[in-house]
């Protein structure tokens, strides 16, 4: 596997969805790095506790940094939206996520006034297996002799 595929989990509020997608990604890809970044410390923490970030950040200015770099973004369906997840969503942190070239997948909790019609609302341990097989897809596409 390219070994330095940056893949970055991005998370706020209290961390529950990072904190499972990071659980969940370094236990199907164990010798990937993953950044963990909280838009809060509680939710850096909660990625950082899961047993499975590299590393972790905190904040707008780590999103902004990490996006320029990143092959890879996941996260929740609101961080493209700027004032999403109770505020934590900066506008300079919407569009960083939105401008990287990393692809995205995002995982469609509907708790930021967005509906993606067509999508059908399933128990949060099947969006995590929908996204670790949209992470082995990606790294297939990117590494097809793997």
């Amino acid at each position: 596997m390219k070994q330095n595929v940056q893949l970055v989990v991005i998370d706020g509020q209290g961390g529950s969805l990072g904190k499972a997608l990071v659980a969940a990604i370094k236990k199907t890809f164990s010798q990937m790095d993953v950044l963990g970044i909280g838009t809060n410390s509680l939710a850096a923490s909660a990625m950082l506790k899961s047993g499975g970030a590299d590393a972790i950040a905190t904040g707008e200015n780590p999103v902004l940094v990490a996006c320029r770099n990143a092959d890879l973004i996941v996260g929740p369906l609101g961080i493209l939206t700027a004032d999403a997840l109770h505020g934590e969503i900066t506008p300079a942190m919407a569009v960083a996520i939105a401008q990287s070239k990393a692809h995205k997948i995002l995982v469609p909790i509907t708790k930021c006034n967005v509906t993606i019609v067509g999508i059908k609302e399933a128990p949060l341990s099947m969006m995590i297996d929908f996204t670790l097989e949209e992470i082995k897809r990606f790294l297939d596409s990117i590494m097809p002799s793997r």
